[in-house]
């Protein structure tokens, strides 16, 4: 039977969802305008670059610890294939529920630092106070467990699908911006847009269905399960 945690979350402060704002660039100086045009690219690219993203889900307490603040949890739910989890999203503009399944090594081997759980995928579902921007969103991550936390490292690209529709692959200049500032090497470069494109040849074979690209692969994935673990605490 599968293991979840329900209710309400351990006392922890939480904050907004507002994003952080973003560091002022420094305007460019004369000499920065002079430099050969080949090298500019790069060095914009660096400028631009954010380092790896990672997160925390602490199913014990129930938090989600993001790089923007401590996220109270309304469900996590151990399955055969990973992890699912569902949360509210606070003061957003543009999202307002957020659901997820955290798939560890669901694209193969071991990751460029040897963990034996390789890449995985985050794969999400975003509730919009207004219209529906795309059906689903998943990460290229690497995702680990130690005990009751999850971690998941974010690999900068990320996949756009609507589903039966198309799909497209997003972020690649985050990526590129990475490499260019050193926060990611050519290995880890590589094997990002190799798990991306994979992904997205895998979706193109089964019509963009993401089910159907899931059960090639032996996983079925539920949603909406807070309504159906509040029925079933009040019906035990």
């Amino acid at each position: 039977m599968a293991n979840e945690l329900l209710g309400q979350p351990a006392q922890v402060k939480f904050d907004s969802e507002q994003s952080r704002p973003q560091e002022v660039q420094p305007q460019e100086t004369q000499s920065q305008a002079l430099q050969p045009q080949e090298t500019q690219p790069v060095a914009l690219a660096a400028r631009n670059a954010h380092p790896v993203k990672t997160e925390r889900h602490d199913t014990l307490l129930r938090v989600h610890h993001t790089n923007t603040g401590d996220r109270p949890v309304d469900l996590y739910r151990e399955h055969a294939s990973g992890l699912y989890v569902s949360r509210r999203f606070v003061a957003h503009p543009r999202i307002a529920y957020w659901q997820a399944h955290l798939l560890p090594g669901l694209l193969g081997g071991p990751d460029t630092e040897g963990r034996t759980e390789g890449l995985g995928v985050q794969v999400c579902r975003y509730d919009f106070h207004g219209e529906r921007a795309h059906d689903y969103y998943l990460d290229v991550a690497t995702i680990t467990r130690q005990g009751d936390v999850w971690t998941v490292r974010d690999h900068y690209l990320d996949l756009l699908v609507w589903d039966g529709l198309c799909a497209e692959i997003a972020d690649t200049e985050e990526l590129n911006a990475a490499l260019a500032a050193g926060y990611i090497g050519q290995e880890e470069f590589a094997s990002a847009v190799a798990a991306a494109h994979g992904m997205l040849n895998g979706l193109a074979r089964t019509g963009y269905d993401l089910k159907l690209w899931l059960a090639g692969q032996g996983i079925e994935l539920e949603w909406d399960c807070v309504g159906d673990a509040e029925e079933e605490l009040a019906l035990s």
